[in-house]
């Protein structure tokens, strides 16, 4: 746990030694969601996973935005002593990579883009996501999780891994209400990335599973088309948390990724 500015405390895991890669969880998730690939990488880099604020472990507080969380992300990097790390985001993590890219991009070794899209909300994902804070405020974060854990894993996992999709279920049922309050908030008034993609100089990995029907494979090739020299991997057989419902072949491709960047 370390404290950031007066006030919010951000709580991370940190674990291994190398090249330091940032793993950004999704909505709304905390940073467990990671823990797959922390125990595999741990040994070829040096893995760092946050509770994004309103999440986890982390402090309760607002304001909440795609700016804020990328603040924090680089006071942890500066508290930490990181002048540069791979940033690994899923989901609501990939906006924040995003925003980090926009802010910061001094700061960015390389880029993994985990099921997620560049481009910003539809005025019909906005209102879904209003309904969604009425409902959060209203029944609480296990009604969230309730409507959200079929589009949340693939049809696949669901069917063979029932197991995986109740730990994803339990995992969305204890987010507090005011984060998952304030990030779908977040998600509404984030810009739009697209027209950024074409900046994106550094190594980016863009991974997605082929049942994901949030952030679909068509909006990980586009984003592939634009982001030069980008890679593309789709796994099969896998949903939104790509990382979970896959993990092997998710840290297969990562690792591949990463060792690359260690000896380029």
């Amino acid at each position: 746990m370390i404290a950031l500015r007066p006030g919010i405390d951000i709580a991370y895991d940190d674990v291994g030694t190398g090249l330091p890669v940032v793993f950004l969880h999704g909505f709304p998730h905390n940073r467990t969601l990671w823990a797959p690939q922390l125990g595999a990488l741990m040994t070829r880099a040096r893995c760092i996973a946050p509770d994004l604020r309103g999440f986890g472990e982390s402090e309760i507080s607002g304001p909440y935005s795609m700016a804020r969380y990328a603040d924090d992300v680089i006071a942890m990097l500066d508290a930490l002593q990181i002048e540069r790390a791979v940033i690994a985001g899923l989901s609501m993590g990939g906006y924040v990579a995003f925003e980090i890219w926009r802010r910061y991009r001094e700061r960015v070794r390389a880029l993994i883009l985990a099921d997620t899209r560049s481009g910003a909300d539809t005025e019909a994902s906005k209102e879904k996501r209003r309904e969604m804070i009425t409902l959060a405020r209203a029944k609480g974060s296990g009604a969230v999780a309730d409507a959200q854990i079929t589009g949340m894993v693939g049809r696949t996992t669901r069917e063979r891994h029932p197991d995986i999709a109740d730990a994803i279920h339990r995992m969305l049922t204890v987010a507090p209400v005011e984060g998952v309050v304030g990030a779908l908030q977040a998600m509404i008034d984030r810009p739009d990335s697209t027209p950024m993609l074409a900046t994106i100089d550094v190594p980016t990995l863009i991974i997605v599973g082929e049942e994901d029907v949030l952030t679909p494979p068509q909006e990980a090739r586009a984003m592939q088309e634009r982001i030069a020299g980008s890679r593309l991997e789709v796994l099969e057989c896998a949903g939104h948390v790509s990382n979970v419902e896959r993990p092997a072949a998710f840290t297969h491709v990562a690792s591949e990724f990463l060792g690359v960047l260690t000896y380029a």
